[in-house]
């Protein structure tokens, strides 16, 4: 038996390999934990909840395989960040917002350009502040594209698709998004006035928090055949934008969380934390939820798109000579999907929870890109915006339904991290870095900070060591823009 470590709310773990831990069955669990993480990547077992969350997830009525939790796992609303559930949907298995977030959809978009870093180096500064101009960021209203009512409606159904249909982008934007820029599904009807009136002048808008729209280069291949199918090399220039559904997102949360509190108790579901509010997949809160989800993931997948064409903009006018920029791959972080996957020697309809966690699929998944799939999927992890992101390649045999960690993880709370440092401070370390940077406010620069987050380089390395996705290449920061 391996090692033993017990956090301050009494869930042990037991050491399974160097990269993997089990939290064994106990109490009203259904299945185990699984964490997947080096020691130095566990949770603070002194400081926080975050196995006890991993250990709540297991409770979920109609759960199977284990409630996993990835290397980049930390604290979050009922369900951990970079926490995987899949629930059997034709056994009573359950949806709850908690295993979404309120961001739903929030995901990363990867552009390729043919754009060397000594391209751009000279006209930088000025690519920084046209994207710094241009890009609406932070909280509150504030669009690239102001919507009508019935041009709301349109996203909320038509995702990228109808944003491409309406001249902001090109087909091949659509090729390599995820499920094609639309999840189906989605029905207006079911999002509160209130999320839509949130939603109607905040397409395109970057967000505040984690959210950014990065300038990273090619730093190092580490796998060359992958990287080659994905058209990357060292020294290139690419966008990396973090965002997701915004008010509109967050308020869809909210609304049915607040229903399925109140239905609980007429399918007899009892839950250890009140934000796993939850019901049947196959109920009529349940059904409403995941058509609501469903709208807002297809507004988050528009808005990243629109920010996708704000940038191609901002290099046209500051970059003589700047090209395309060809999108790579999209993908959300925080969704549930209906999936179907062997368990237990049978194939099943699961609902798959993924929240801070990545869908990574491997070549052959029919889910790919037919010039995807003989690689598989590109999988986007950023890290920190003074640090290092990856592109990963999903692996066939992965357990946790084709899933990953989604980026560094946070290892300090906002509040902390701004006692740390100053904006100015912070400007001046990553200055020195070669790293330009634009933000909203010094206050969210420095909650962002790089400290605040785990090595992004060893959680990548535990994600291979566990075969959940294998590392394509590195990628580094010259230019970021923060909310």
């Amino acid at each position: 038996m391996g090692a033993r470590r017990t956090d301050r709310t009494g869930i042990t773990l037991i050491e399974e390999s160097p990269w993997r831990w089990r939290i064994d069955r106990h109490d009203a669990m259904r299945v185990p934990g699984q964490v997947f993480a080096s020691a130095e990547l566990l949770p603070d077992v002194a400081g926080d909840r975050t196995l006890e969350q991993v250990a709540n997830v297991a409770t979920l009525p109609g759960i199977v395989g284990a409630s996993y939790a990835m290397p980049d796992v930390h604290w979050g609303y009922g369900f951990p960040i970079g926490g995987v559930a899949a629930t059997d949907v034709d056994a009573g298995g359950v949806v709850s917002p908690g295993g979404v977030g309120f961001d739903i959809s929030c995901g990363v978009r990867l552009l390729t350009s043919s754009l060397a870093r000594d391209d751009v180096g000279p006209h930088l500064r000025s690519l920084m502040d046209e994207l710094g101009s241009r890009v609406p960021k932070g909280m509150g209203p504030g669009a690239v594209w102001d919507l009508h009512r019935r041009e709301l409606e349109r996203v909320l159904t038509g995702g990228a698709v109808y944003a491409v249909e309406q001249g902001h982008g090109v087909a091949r934007d659509l090729e390599r998004c995820e499920d094609g820029g639309v999840l189906p599904g989605a029905d207006p009807k079911v999002v509160s006035d209130r999320a839509e009136r949130r939603g109607l002048h905040q397409l395109g808008r970057l967000g505040s928090g984690n959210h950014f729209l990065a300038i990273p280069v090619g730093d190092r291949i580490i796998a060359a055949e992958a990287a080659e199918a994905f058209e990357l090399r060292v020294g290139q220039v690419c966008v990396m934008i973090h965002s997701g559904s915004r008010g509109l997102g967050h308020q869809i949360c909210t609304d049915h969380v607040k229903v399925m509190e109140r239905a609980m108790g007429r399918y007899g579901i009892d839950v250890p934390d009140r934000q796993l509010a939850c019901v049947p997949v196959q109920s009529p809160e349940g059904e409403r939820y995941l058509a609501a989800m469903a709208a807002a993931a297809n507004y988050g997948r528009a808005n990243r798109q629109l920010l996708a064409q704000t940038a191609r903009a901002a290099f046209e006018f500051a970059v003589p000579d700047a090209g395309r920029l060809d999108l790579l791959y999209d993908v959300s972080h925080n969704l549930a999907k209906l999936e179907e996957h062997e368990v237990g020697g049978r194939r099943r309809t699961l609902c798959v929870h993924r929240k801070g966690a990545t869908r990574a699929l491997p070549a052959g998944h029919r889910d790919l890109p037919a010039d995807l799939a003989a690689i598989g999927q590109p999988v986007l992890v950023p890290g920190s915006m003074g640090t290092a992101s990856y592109v990963l390649v999903g692996e066939p045999g992965g357990e946790a339904f084709h899933s990953t960690c989604h980026g560094a993880g946070r290892t300090m709370s906002r509040t902390k991290a701004r006692k740390m440092t100053t904006a100015a401070d912070l400007r001046r370390e990553l200055g020195a870095l070669g790293i330009e940077v634009r933000s909203s406010s010094g206050r969210g620069l420095v909650e962002e900070a790089p400290f605040a987050y785990k090595d992004v380089d060893a959680v990548v390395e535990t994600v291979e060591l566990a075969g959940l996705a294998r590392r394509v290449a590195r990628l580094v920061p010259i230019g970021v823009v923060k909310g």
